[in-house]
């Protein structure tokens, strides 16, 4: 994670934002006598969010595990049904 002051972000703004939402870099701003901050695209953010519901989510949690252990067991269609398939 590339680190800048915040004086260097206010003046290379349109380069920060672009190199956050093209290159989906994510970039911390520093602040002498403030909190610091992160900058990350719209985009990185909805999938961080997205990946934090499902882990925190129990049901959804056991189902990942549970096709895990059935990796490779699940059902497969017979010739006949596979011809079909193909000849859609």
């Amino acid at each position: 994670m590339e680190a800048v002051s915040v004086n260097q972000f206010r003046a290379n703004l349109k380069e920060c934002v672009d190199s956050v939402t093209d290159k989906h870099d994510v970039l911390k701003v520093t602040r002498r006598n403030a909190d610091d901050f992160i900058v990350v695209s719209a985009e990185d953010w909805e999938r961080d969010q997205e990946t934090i519901y499902v882990l925190q989510n129990k049901h959804l949690m056991k189902q990942i595990n549970k096709a895990r252990q059935n990796h490779g067991k699940g059902y497969k269609p017979s010739k006949d049904e596979l011809n079909e398939i193909i000849d859609i």
